[in-house]
């Protein structure tokens, strides 16, 4: 099983490779030229700080997914708030969840030491996700890159756009078609729950007795996300898959399967016959899973995308260039 999952990802290489030119002017090897050593810097950044907290992975897989969801892949999410105008960031369904930020920052500062004004923190962002994927599940795929960075980013923008934990299946397939993903690559995007945390007020407020849930992992959950909550400002996080909290994986939806997950919106995938099927055969074929995750986040990479005159490449991930 081993050598054909790594055959798979070679021929998506490989295929990725001999495509000049991607849907919306993306590129693979854009910065080929102007900046030969860009992708590197950020898989050494990302390298580092995933080899000391593995969570910050999980952070950039998602901080790529909400930036992609609002206004496009912009990154718009790593725009800080100013004095009268609050950015998406701020916005509950990005703070305090999103991490990694930190990450974004080193790899542009050495970029712009290196090669200024050339590589756009969107495509950081999408760099950022691809090596967290590589370095947690060993899912390895070409990223297309060549986009540019908004200069809008406003705290009310995720609400409709992100979808929410408490989502049903309907919902989460009207929200991700709307982003022109389908719903099997719905189905294979949210195996990125297989790392990570979540708050329990995500998901305790839903199930407080945890009717629905594996007997075992309810009780361990009773322990560690209190019911009603002891402090109002102490949410504590647990582990979305308690098995292998750290290893992008299919366990995703073999928890499904057995009533292991801790989300409505992911026990929602286990909802109709059509995406039952899709959770079985992925739980059974990790191979097959990978190479999906891999074409999805491509393709969830190029949603609304600015590229050549639009936008600009900030020099500071922060901040608008004020020029």
């Amino acid at each position: 099983m081993k050598s054909s999952i790594t055959f798979s990802l070679l021929l998506i290489l490989a295929m990725s490779s001999t495509v000049c030119m991607a849907s919306d002017n993306l590129q693979v090897g854009f910065y080929r030229q102007t900046c030969p050593s860009a992708e590197r810097i950020v898989r050494n950044a990302v390298n580092r700080a995933v080899s000391q907290n593995p969570g910050l992975g999980a952070g950039l897989i998602r901080m790529h997914f909400h930036d992609c969801f609002v206004r496009g892949c912009d990154a718009s999410i790593l725009l800080d708030s100013t004095p009268g105008s609050q950015a998406e960031k701020d916005h509950p369904a990005n703070f305090p969840s999103i991490r990694g930020y930190e990450i974004i920052d080193e790899a542009k500062a050495e970029l712009e030491s290196q090669c200024p004004n050339t590589v756009s923190c969107a495509d950081i962002v999408a760099f950022a996700a691809r090596d967290s994927a590589s370095k947690l599940g060993g899912i390895n795929y070409a990223v297309q890159s060549g986009r540019k960075d908004g200069t809008i980013s406003n705290i009310n923008d995720p609400t409709g756009n992100i979808p929410r934990p408490i989502f049903n299946l309907q919902q989460l397939e009207e929200n991700f078609a709307r982003k022109n993903l389908s719903l099997e690559e719905m189905v294979v995007l949210s195996g990125a729950h297989s790392i990570g945390v979540t708050h329990c007020s995500a998901f305790n407020e839903t199930q407080p007795q945890y009717p629905s849930l594996d007997p075992t992992l309810a009780n361990v959950l009773r322990g560690r996300c209190p019911y009603p909550a002891v402090d109002v400002n102490n949410d504590p996080t647990v582990p979305l898959d308690f098995v292998t909290p750290n290893k992008l994986d299919n366990l995703y939806y073999k928890n499904l399967q057995h009533n292991r997950a801790l989300l409505t919106s992911d026990q929602a995938l286990m909802a109709t016959p059509a995406t039952v099927q899709m959770v079985r055969n992925f739980g059974s074929q990790g191979g097959v899973w990978a190479n999906k995750f891999a074409n999805a986040m491509v393709h969830m990479g190029s949603i609304e995308v600015l590229t050549g005159t639009q936008g600009q490449i900030r020099r500071n991930c922060r901040v608008v260039n004020s020029y």
